[in-house]
C-alpha cells in the first residue's frame, strides 16, 4: 500500500495525514475482497524497514493502528472477517500488542475473510526465523515443507496476485518465499487514491493471465 506520504506531500499536509486517508481505501478494498469471494488479502502495513522512519510518523503510525482496531474492531467481527498478523509485534507496546492479539483472538472462530496484516513484517528475517525454527525440530537436512511449516503464513495458500500502489517496481521485502510464483501488478496510483475500480482492473489483469507454473500449457 504504497504512497501515503507522497499523497499527504501533494497536499501540503504531514505524512500521517496520507496514513489516516489510506484507512479508507483499505476500507473500500476490504469491501470489495469481501464482495468478490476472495478468500485471502495480505494487508502490508509496516515493515522491518519502516522503523528507520522519523520519530514523530512511527509513533503517529502505532497510534492509528490502535485507533484503527478500536474503531473497526465490531465491523471485523460482523462481517465473519478473521484477522491473522504476520511479524513480529513483541517491539510494540505492550498496550498495543494486547490490542492485536484480542482481536486476532476474537475474530479467529470467523468463516468468512481471511485478512492477514503484515506488521513489523520483513520476509528475509521470516525466512531465517523458519529456517531456525526448522532446524531446531529437525535432524538432517531441510525439506520445503519443513520450511512452509515454520512460516508466519503457514496454513495457507501462496500468493496469487501482488499489487503494489505508488509507480515503484519491487517487491519491498514482501513475502518472498510466498511470491514465487505469483502474478505481480504495478499500478502507478497512489494508496489513499486506490479504488473498487483499480481492484477490478487489476483482478481483470489476473483472470486474463495464464498460469503456466513453468510448464507448457496451451503450447503446441
Amino acid at each position: 500500500m504504497d504512497g501515503n506520504g507522497r499523497w499527504a506531500k501533494k497536499r501540503l499536509l504531514p505524512r500521517i495525514a496520507g496514513h489516516k486517508k489510506g484507512l479508507n481505501s483499505i476500507q473500500v478494498i476490504i469491501k470489495s475482497a469481501i464482495n468478490y469471494n476472495i478468500p485471502t488479502a495480505t494487508l502490508y502495513a509496516f515493515s522491518t524497514e519502516n522503523w528507520n522512519r522519523p520519530s514523530e510518523e512511527i509513533n503517529g503510525l502505532m497510534n492509528l493502528f490502535s485507533d484503527s482496531i478500536k474503531s473497526q474492531r465490531n465491523k471485523v467481527i460482523e462481517n465473519n472477517i478473521r484477522v491473522r498478523v504476520l511479524g513480529d509485534i513483541g517491539i510494540f507496546t505492550k498496550k498495543l500488542q494486547s490490542e492485536i492479539k484480542t482481536l486476532v483472538k476474537e475474530s479467529s472462530i470467523n468463516t468468512g475473510l481471511q485478512l492477514n496484516i503484515a506488521l513489523n513484517y520483513g520476509a528475509r528475517s521470516e525466512i531465517l526465523m523458519a529456517v531456525n525454527k526448522a532446524a531446531i525440530k529437525k535432524k538432517g537436512a531441510l525439506l520445503e515443507k519443513d520450511l512452509i511449516d515454520n512460516l508466519y503464513t503457514n496454513g495457507m495458500p501462496d500468493v496469487d496476485l501482488l499489487i503494489r500502489t505508488g509507480g515503484q517496481r519491487r517487491l519491498s521485502n514482501f513475502l518472498l518465499w510466498q511470491i514465487a510464483y505469483s502474478e505481480l501488478y504495478f499500478i502507478d496510483t497512489l494508496w489513499p487514491d486506490f479504488s473498487d475500480k483499480d481492484l477490478v482492473n487489476a483482478l481483470y489483469f489476473f483472470q486474463n493471465t495464464e498460469r503456466k507454473f513453468g510448464n507448457l500449457k496451451g503450447e503446441k
